[in-house]
């Protein structure tokens, strides 16, 4: 066993050296990755070299030379790295994997830590670990460290940087703890939103009395993509799919989208889900200025500075319906979508400012045209009355029995 250290050994050999020296302090034993492509690498020797990392992305280190291109042989670097660290964490050799780097060293660094799964200790130290993260760590448990100065040389704030770096991974190597329970119980993933916390609330007792344990996903794009993953990975057997708003912000432009395999996993696998359509009433944007011009004179709410909320149009609404209804009509595995008369959201009901009942019935039509042979539970309640939430929770348990 071993942790993976990866960085481009051209430009920060010396610096990952006294990341490994720390690490070896620690009895902590480094395999040494060396994903650079230009210069010759200086400072440390490499356990696996650059031309085994560019052979695992089926091209060449002199196929990259010849191609010159910067972009070409950091992408098939990352993918180079991701091959090799999940190989070896397949084969049990794998205790965490550290890189450290500017934005090519962040970017082959995290693909190869997106590539293991939860539990594996993953620490970045990057240089734009202060800035939006979101591309690097994905739906991932990656520690991103900031630099503080650029990874060039060693001084008083690089060794500091990088020594608490190490020490952090070699914690979290060495205090591993087995966090599974003979007392553990079926985990079911539901989604939730500030504008839904009722129904999942609600839902979520019901559940727990039931005897299961519920993994609440706030549904935030990484949100999404997490829990998606966490069904690929095996570990739900049952899913409450109550905020469907990532579908919306893909579908209109939002800043929350989950990417087009959202609401997808689930039916792959067969994995019994019930479906509804929280906050699908709105697009996301953040603060009132980054809404898109566009969008300037639509229905828009501010629910604090930093978060703006956009109506959604019954156009919009038929298109999103389309996109539920189709992703769960492929559904390999029970399914059933909970569909409340009265509102969506928090704010979509009578009084509030993105009521709007011709959109909600443009949402279900289009469910129902596209759904095929699903189940469609349409109640005269809100998506956040106690009925609605418990009828969904036992419909979810109805289908998972």
């Amino acid at each position: 066993m071993s942790v993976f250290l990866l960085a481009t050994l051209d430009t920060k050999g010396r610096e990952l050296a006294y990341v490994r020296d720390r690490l070896s302090e620690a009895n902590i034993e480094t395999t040494v990755m060396d994903t650079g492509c230009i210069g010759e690498p200086s400072g440390i020797t490499a356990d696996i070299t650059r031309e085994q990392v560019f052979e695992a992305a089926g091209t060449s280190l002199k196929e990259m030379h010849d191609k010159g291109d910067r972009g070409v042989a950091v992408t098939n670097a990352a993918e180079g790295a991701a091959a090799i660290v999940s190989e070896a964490h397949a084969q049990g050799n794998v205790d965490g994997v550290m890189a450290i780097g500017g934005s090519a060293g962040s970017t082959i660094g995290t693909a190869a830590m997106r590539a293991l799964p939860l539990g594996v200790p993953k620490v970045m130290v990057s240089t734009l670990a202060s800035g939006n993260v979101r591309g690097f760590v994905g739906d991932k448990d990656i520690v991103m460290v900031n630099s503080v100065v650029d990874i060039l040389g060693l001084n008083r704030i690089s060794r500091t940087v990088l020594a608490e770096a190490a020490w952090a991974m070699a914690g979290m190597v060495k205090f591993k703890v087995n966090t599974s329970s003979a007392e553990d119980k079926p985990l079911v993933a539901a989604t939730m939103f500030g504008v839904t916390t009722p129904c999942v609330e609600r839902a979520r007792e019901v559940l727990e009395e039931n005897g299961y344990e519920v993994l609440v996903f706030h549904a935030t794009g990484t949100g999404g993509q997490a829990m998606e993953t966490l069904i690929r990975d095996g570990l739900i057997i049952g899913v409450l799919d109550i905020t469907t708003t990532e579908l919306a912000d893909e579908m209109v432009g939002g800043f929350l989208s989950a990417g087009p395999d959202r609401l997808t996993a689930a039916g792959k696998l067969g994995i019994p889900q019930v479906v509804s359509v929280g906050a699908t009433d709105m697009a996301n944007f953040h603060a009132m200025s980054s809404v898109p011009e566009p969008f300037k004179d639509r229905n828009l709410y501010k629910h604090n500075q930093h978060v703006t909320l956009m109506r959604t149009t019954a156009e919009e609404n038929t298109r999103i319906g389309e996109a539920i209804g189709q992703k769960i009509a492929a559904s390999t595995g029970p399914s059933a979508i909970m569909l409340p008369r009265q509102g969506v959201s928090a704010i979509d009901r009578e009084g509030q400012p993105f009521d709007d009942p011709e959109a909600r019935r443009a949402l279900y039509d289009s469910i129902r045209k596209n759904c095929a042979n699903t189940e469609v539970i349409e109640l005269d309640n809100h998506i956040n009355d106690a009925p609605f939430a418990e009828a969904a929770a036992q419909k979810l348990i109805e289908l998972m029995k």
